[in-house]
């Protein structure tokens, strides 16, 4: 249950329903879209997942905090999501890598928080009626006001957030200083879009040296570090507003090989000439099936995205299809030998998930070896 000190949150949708429940993190007034995550565990990946931008996540799995929070399980320097939604937080913390609670670390981190919701009738609803706009607060108790500034909200598709959750700075990640060995070394760009750690520790575990650049960066700037290959990883937002790094993906396709995740599958889409559309309540799990095509093989997967690709515009754009969501029949993945490119919308570093897809970067680093 919530703390004792806790006080009355409400969470207002666009359609016209309130919940109300105990304020679970910090106090205020936050808006974003609200989404369901089906994942049993991983919350702490999924509060510092930056694909979360503009979002107010609802888990479905009713037990939330048990374990904690730690310092080594985050996938960002901070949460970028809206609002987090949960029925039950855990009384006590039980676990030797704990640093701190839940409850503490969404106060610590301005994240507004609401529990003590019947979140399986809240999951229900986005369900029926797709991902909806919604306010959480402390603050406000007036019911219409609530409805009103929900429906105010600008909606997500058309929306480039990609700016709000990247740096203008050029790093070297801790993976590849860790693993350096010579001047030899595979060098890797990655396209920054809201990168998740784990991505780049699955890269750098193959030895290569990886530089993360900005998602303005210019591709003659890119090129000009002679790169093996280059990742464009996810991101959160509408990929089609994303326009300025798509431009760059078009003079980089078939001069390097790129791998594409999430975010950056869409992106290389565009790239490519497909298009992109809104799902109706997106992907947002740790459970979702997938068929590898090629091998007849259905992998369990990591998902957070929103958007998906368009399948008859791909196949136009001269790429082939080799991963299908079996819930909905949705593009999961796809290949362009000519242009030695590969993408799949899931998330195969798998923080949080299963690691079924981990495979995916052996493949990408047999195209710099």
């Amino acid at each position: 249950m919530a703390g004792s000190d806790q006080h009355a949150c409400f969470l207002a949708l666009e359609d016209g329903c309130i919940f109300s429940g105990a304020s679970y993190g910090a106090s205020g007034t936050s808006a974003g879209e609200v989404v369901f995550n089906t994942a049993l565990t991983g919350y702490q990946e999924i509060l510092t997942d930056p694909s979360y931008c503009g979002q107010i996540v609802t888990m479905t799995a009713p037990l939330m905090g048990n374990y904690g929070v730690n310092l080594e399980d985050m996938e960002s320097g901070r949460p970028y999501l809206a609002g987090f939604v949960v029925k039950e937080p855990a009384r006590r913390v039980s676990n030797h890598r704990a640093s701190g609670s839940l409850e503490e670390y969404l106060k610590a981190s301005g994240i507004v928080g609401i529990a003590g919701i019947d979140t399986r009738a809240l999951t229900r609803r986005l369900r029926v009626g797709g991902a909806m706009r919604g306010v959480l607060s402390t603050e406000i108790e007036d019911s219409a006001e609530l409805i009103a500034r929900a429906r105010a909200i600008k909606p997500m598709s058309g929306s480039n957030l990609v700016k709000q959750v990247t740096s203008n700075t050029t790093c070297v990640a801790d993976s590849a200083s860790e693993n350096a060995k010579s001047a030899s070394q595979p060098r890797v760009i990655v396209i920054d879009c809201g990168i998740k750690q784990n991505i780049l520790r699955q890269i750098g575990e193959h030895g290569a040296a990886v530089t993360v650049l900005p998602p303005d960066t210019s591709a003659d700037a890119i090129l000009e570090r002679k790169p093996h290959a280059i990742l464009i990883g996810n991101g959160p937002g509408d990929p089609a507003a994303v326009k300025e790094t798509i431009a760059v993906l078009k003079q980089l396709i078939g001069r390097v090989p790129i791998f594409g995740i999430c975010l950056g599958h869409q992106l290389l889409a565009l790239a490519l000439g497909a298009e992109t559309y809104k799902l109706k309540f997106g992907h947002h799990g740790a459970n979702h099936p997938v068929l590898n095509t090629e091998t007849g093989r259905v992998e369990i997967t990591s998902q957070n995205h929103g958007f998906a690709v368009e399948e008859k515009s791909l196949e136009r754009a001269g790429a082939r299809l080799t991963h299908v969501n079996r819930y909905d029949g949705s593009v999961e993945g796809f290949s362009h030998p000519d242009k030695r490119l590969f993408a799949v919308q899931y998330h195969p570093e798998s923080a949080p998930g299963p690691h079924d897809s981990r495979y995916l970067f052996e493949i990408f680093s047999r195209m710099w070896k």
